[in-house]
């Protein structure tokens, strides 16, 4: 077989070189998982709420100075801490406020239907 050499001034053809590994921002992703916690994890998910509201601005900024990967996980992990953040704190209002409303017991209530001890 004999080589012919490419017609006119067309190249070689060469492969393109792989393509860089854009990454994606790792506070985002733990953003994203905080988030999830916070509305599933009962108790400590008003904590996990803000610290993944935390992250998620942070991974904003980040993601623009750095160009990396991973605006739709900030966007979520924000949007799950802010939901998880909102319901744990209702739920506590809720429980506050039921304390101080049904703290108040009527002792005069109580001792009519025990009966009294002073005599």
């Amino acid at each position: 077989m004999s080589y012919q050499p490419p017609f006119g001034n067309q190249e070689y053809y060469q492969t393109p070189p792989p393509p860089q590994q854009i990454r994606t921002n790792g506070k985002s992703i733990a953003a994203l998982v905080l988030g999830i916690l916070s509305i599933v994890v009962p108790y400590i998910g008003l904590i996990f709420g803000v610290i993944a509201i935390i992250l998620a601005a942070i991974s904003f900024k980040e993601i623009r100075l750095r160009y990396e990967q991973g605006r739709g996980l900030a966007i979520a992990g924000m949007v799950c801490g802010i939901v998880g953040t909102i319901i744990y704190t209702v739920l506590i209002l809720i429980f506050i406020l039921a304390i101080v409303l049904f703290n108040h017991v009527d002792t005069d209530t109580v001792n009519y239907f025990y009966g009294s001890n002073n005599i």
